[in-house]
Order: C-alpha cells, then structure tokens, then sequence
C-alpha cells in the first residue's frame, strides 16, 4: 500500500501528534517533485515498489541496510525535524543520528532538572531500580541494589541455562583479554551491543542528552545505559540464551550472528524502540503530576 503525499511542504506537524518512526531498508530514498520516495527493492516488512512518505507526520526514519539517501531527503528531513537514523538490521546496530529538532526541549529540560539536584537524582536512581525489578525494594542504598541485582542476574542465568540446555556453572570473563571469554559472556555481550543501540535509538527519537546518565556517569552516551540496563533481565539476558540455543544447533553461523538475529526478531515483536521511549517519558516524569 502506498503512502499518500500529505501537501503543502510548509505544513509542520508538532512532534507530539506524529506517527513516530518509520523503518525502510533495502531500497533508494530520494524526494521527487517536492515528495519524499522511497523505491523499495523488497524485504520482509516492505513489498518492491515505489512508496510516497509522509515525512510531515514522522519523528524519525530508521534506515536499515541496503538503503541508499539523496542529499536532498537531508535537507527536507531537517526543514521539517524529521531526524534520519542508520541502523543495523532489526535496529540492533545505531551507526549515526544527524541532530533531531524537536518542536519541544520538555524531555531534555526535565531530565537536567532531575539530573542537577542530588533529591531528585536518587529519587530518579530508586525509579530506575524499581522499573528494572518490577517492584520497590526496602531499600534506598544504591550499593545494595547493584548487590541485589546481581544475584538476581545469576539467578536468571541459571534458570535461563536449564531452560535452553545451556551447560552452565558461572559467567566468566577477562576485561583484559575478551578474546578469552566463554560462549555465555560473549552472548550476553552481543544481546547488550544490541540493547543498548536500541536505547540509543530512543534517546535520539526522545531528543534527550546522551550524557546526562543518573546511574552510569562518566560514559558520553550514560543515559542510554541507564535506559539499557532497565531491561537486561527482561531482554538481554533472554536473547543471549535463546541466541546460544541456536548457536548449538547451527554453529557454523556463530553466536555474535545468532545473538543479533534474534535481537532483530525479539525487537520487532515485543516493540521494544517503542517501549524503550516510553520507559524514558516514565523515568523523567513529574512524579508529583502522576500523583
């Protein structure tokens, strides 16, 4: 089904009543006639044909592999704050994201708001935990969550390796020497790479500051591990188990292709770009106005 060309090229859409993002791979983008196109080759989530884009109505485009880009879609994608992403397959990849102009600066004030003053900066550490667990825990010890956590990961690595056959005794790993590293860390390294280009993704879909992180710090890109790790027991953790089940059957393929492969899939169906910025919206809300 084609897209249909929306007008006027002066038209502006605020960003809160856009349709989001759009994901085009395999295929030329270019703008004919004052029309953004896109020439589809084919894929799985696209038939072959020409499509008119709506660009008025989209926050961002998600390029995957295989697409190529008139230097024109730039100047129409920035007239319009329409930000252009290059992403691996499946989103498991974020190679660049030119600057998003967003209509608004909400996320971003809030977040430096939250951010600059120790209150409320724990407070949003404790959110954090609490959307990462799936309840609050009585205690407000930074330190203790990470100790809590991390039994709770070895837990979930353990019943995770019983349910995929996984032989499994401890997650090992050398900072110093990864080439060393055992298949289960490799995997789970792989599932975090891919994560984590997620969060990146929605950070730049959300125009909040890569640096601010409230957990992690020193890091350029700390709030998108921040947003990552909310999610390593619930994502990361599962498709680096599931991604070396598949390496067991298939081993010629390799874990890292297996891990990204079943990120690209895991994404797809669970939305996950989509939660991942509404998990950003949670975490930077007033919590004084949900109440």
């Amino acid at each position: 089904m084609a897209f249909v060309r929306l007008g006027l090229e002066s038209a502006n859409v605020p960003h809160a009543d856009r349709y989001g993002l759009l994901w085009l791979e395999r295929g030329n983008l270019f703008v004919e006639k004052g029309t953004l196109r896109f020439l589809s080759a084919g894929s799985a989530n696209l038939e072959a044909g020409a499509y008119d884009i709506p660009y008025q109505t989209l926050s961002m485009l998600l390029l995957g592999p295989g697409t190529t880009v008139s230097h024109d879609v730039f100047r129409l994608a920035g007239s319009h704050g329409v930000g252009l992403v290059a992403v691996g397959e499946g989103g498991v990849r974020m190679y660049t994201a030119p600057p998003l102009s967003p209509d608004r600066s909400t996320f971003a004030r809030r977040q430096v708001t939250l951010w600059s003053s120790p209150k409320e900066r724990l407070r949003t550490v404790l959110k954090m935990y609490e959307l990462r667990f799936g309840e609050k825990l009585p205690t407000t010890n930074v330190e203790e969550l990470r100790g809590i956590e991390g039994v709770r990961v070895r837990s979930s690595y353990k019943l995770l390796a019983q349910r995929y056959g996984i032989p499994w005794q401890q997650r090992k790993f050398d900072r110093a020497h990864p080439e060393k590293n055992d298949d289960i860390n490799n995997a789970v390294n792989h599932a975090a790479t891919a994560v984590y280009a997620a969060a990146s993704i929605a950070v730049a879909a959300t125009a909040t500051i890569p640096q601010l992180g409230f957990i992690h710090e020193a890091a350029y890109d700390a709030f998108g591990l921040d947003i990552a790790d909310i999610f390593r027991m619930k994502i990361t953790i599962p498709i680096a188990f599931q991604g070396l089940r598949r390496n067991l059957e298939e081993p010629q393929t390799g874990i890292e292709r297996h891990v990204r492969k079943m990120a690209g899939s895991v994404f797809a169906r669970e939305h996950f770009i989509h939660q991942m910025i509404e998990t950003i919206k949670t975490v930077l809300a007033d919590e004084d106005e949900e109440s």
